[in-house]
């Protein structure tokens, strides 16, 4: 049993790792502005209302646990969502550093995976407009800060193009895993449920398999 804190856990993808983890035994403290948004009660599930973009508050949450997981996302109808992502991601990793946990896994974007040699998705021009801010900041905060920081062992889990979007409530508990390039099935559609993203998730929390670096799951 891991004993981890959870940032974002009232979102859409967070609810889902919360979920996932409590299912399978793990203790969940979740740190949140909103109690009220997550209904869930459970004996291994704390609530906690506080800020965790403020390196000493979550530093205190995060002592003696495990690892945090964050699904931070400042939302997408957030007309600051760009700036507050890249102003509030690097205090989530200060905060998590100076706690003295190990490991940091982060809900990632697939913005930055390749479709082709040198062509990243973000690239294309086929993303809708309204995702560009927070695709472009997750993007940014994960090649210019991310993957420039040793301290702490940190994963960044990029999923499928189509995160949810085209079937929901779906867990089989199967998915590929990749590296850098987009995955994409036999009829060119790169998907995931969040349900499965979340058990892929919970899966690297457990198995520890991937260190310092991201990888991508997708059918």
């Amino acid at each position: 049993m891991e004993n981890v804190i959870l940032i974002g856990a009232s979102g859409f993808v967070g609810s889902a790792i919360l979920n996932e983890a409590l299912n399978r035994g793990h203790r969940v403290t979740a740190v949140v502005p909103h109690p009220e948004k997550i209904s869930t009660i459970h004996p291994n599930l704390t609530v906690v209302q506080a800020d965790a973009t403020d390196p000493d508050t979550l530093a205190k949450l995060a002592e003696g646990k495990d690892a945090v997981i964050s699904a931070y996302n400042p939302g997408w109808g957030n007309p600051r969502q760009y700036e507050e992502t890249l102003e509030n991601y690097p205090k989530i990793v200060e905060g998590a550093k100076c706690s003295g946990i190990q490991r940091l896994l982060i809900v990632g974007g697939a913005g930055t995976l390749f479709v082709k040699p040198g062509v990243r998705l973000v690239d294309t021009g086929t993303l809708p407009e309204a995702w560009l801010p927070g695709v472009k900041s997750l993007g940014k905060f994960y090649l210019d800060t991310l993957c420039n920081e040793k301290e702490i062992d940190w994963v960044f889990i990029s999923p499928a193009a189509n995160l949810g979007n085209l079937q929901k409530g779906i867990r089989t508990g199967k998915y590929r895993v990749g590296k850098d390039d987009l995955l994409v099935n036999e009829n060119g559609e790169s998907f995931i449920s969040v349900e499965d993203y979340a058990v892929a998730m919970i899966d690297e929390l457990e198995q520890k398999n991937h260190h310092y670096e991201r990888f991508t799951a997708a059918y």
